[in-house]
């Protein structure tokens, strides 16, 4: 039996061709992948740095607000102690009759069948307008009621004021 050299010889060529092929579209699509991989990781850097710099700006922005906050939380607990203050001052002046509450009465309702004099006293400031005085205890709840009122429009205040502060 004879060896068939030239088979041999062609499949050799066939096989080595097909191997080299093979070498040169893996070194080939080795570049496009790398290449590929790089892009990519670019990329995702860039989101990466994109996506730190909106968190960054969101926590400068909560930073603000907490800040704006607690300045207005500062306001609004110094406005109630202010208020509570001058509640307690009036309070203990109505108590030791250091000040007395009056109201102004119409002067042409005669129906009431109220006399009081319309003179003004010599350190009064009524202009000769007819006033009553009020009865201390009544003057202390009207204190009670005004700082009641007093207290909810300096919490409203601050509730606006917080709404601004949040929708800004």
């Amino acid at each position: 039996m004879t060896v068939p050299w030239r088979l041999i010889g062609v499949l050799g060529l066939v096989v080595g061709s097909f191997g080299s092929a093979w070498q040169f579209q893996d070194w080939r699509y080795g570049q496009q992948l790398a290449e590929q991989a790089k892009l990519h990781a670019e990329t995702l850097n860039q989101l990466i740095q994109a996506a730190a710099t909106a968190q960054q700006a969101e926590q400068d922005k909560r930073l603000a607000l907490e800040q704006r906050l607690a300045a207005s939380e500062q306001t609004h607990f110094r406005k109630m102690t202010d208020a509570q203050r001058d509640q307690d001052r009036l309070r203990d002046r109505l108590a030791t009759a250091d000040l007395r509450l009056s109201v102004l009465l119409d002067a042409t309702d005669v129906a009431k069948g109220c006399d009081v004099p319309t003179t003004a006293s010599a350190g009064g400031v009524g202009h000769a307008a007819v006033r009553a005085r009020l009865d201390p205890a009544h003057a202390q709840r009207i204190i009670a009621i005004t700082d009641n009122g007093d207290r909810g429009l300096i919490a409203l205040q601050a509730c606006q004021a917080y709404v601004r502060g949040v929708t800004r």
